[in-house]
């Protein structure tokens, strides 16, 4: 049975993200690993120093496993961590990068079986982006591939933020039965192990089918 999985909408690890503590509990575990990837390009080392502050009010700890290129997804010392984590969180930055880094490797395969067997796995902005397939091309608003753990459903992140006339774009060229989440800042769509979503966080999340607001009980 697949673990917990989190959609957040951006803005992670501050003041309101208390769901953070869930994904803990949901993994039965003190420890998160964060994977920086999306954040290559812009200061990984500052994104750990928030994560380890704000986990360490939680009474956890944070391993950041250095995936930062594409080579670093294809070494085999980095999957073991993945393999055995039980509460895994993809930070925001760059979807693209984090994608075109990720995509057939070993260590998004053993992100993807440690999910199907029962490890939380969060990801924020870029990260919830992605773990969608299809993914929003935030450059745009278009629909691109993403890494798939979840297929048929797309996410808006930073939703109450978003470019009006982005959100508007992707709403409309969404293939029809395609549902789509708006997600705000400091927000969680939450899948449990049986399925069933829901929200946290400071936040709306707001579902879209055919372009029309409707309740979460579309979603895959």
């Amino acid at each position: 049975m697949p673990g917990t999985l989190a959609l957040v909408g951006g803005a992670e690890w501050r003041d309101g993200c208390d769901f953070d503590a869930q994904l803990l509990a949901a993994g039965g575990t003190t420890e998160v690993l964060l994977i920086p990837t999306a954040a290559a390009y812009e200061h990984p080392d500052r994104l750990t120093d928030t994560a380890e502050r704000w986990f360490a009010d939680l009474g956890a700890t944070v391993r950041t496993l250095p995936v930062l290129t594409r080579a670093d997804a294809l070494r085999p010392e980095n999957v073991g961590p993945v393999t055995e984590a039980r509460c895994i969180y993809l930070a925001g930055g760059s979807p693209m990068h984090l994608r075109s880094v990720l995509k057939d490797s070993p260590v998004w395969d053993a992100l993807l079986a440690a999910w199907q067997a029962g490890a939380t796995v969060a990801g924020s902005s870029a990260g919830a982006m992605v773990l969608c397939d299809p993914m929003v091309d935030p450059r745009g608003g278009a629909l691109t591939l993403g890494l798939g753990l979840i297929e048929q459903l797309a996410v808006i992140p930073h939703h109450d933020t978003w470019s009006e006339d982005k959100a508007k774009r992707t709403l409309h060229i969404a293939p029809a039965g395609l549902p789509v989440v708006g997600v705000d800042e400091r927000t969680a769509l939450l899948r449990d192990s049986e399925g069933t979503w829901s929200v946290a966080g400071v936040g709306e999340a707001v579902a879209y089918l055919n372009a029309t607001p409707t309740d979460l009980s579309v979603l895959p």
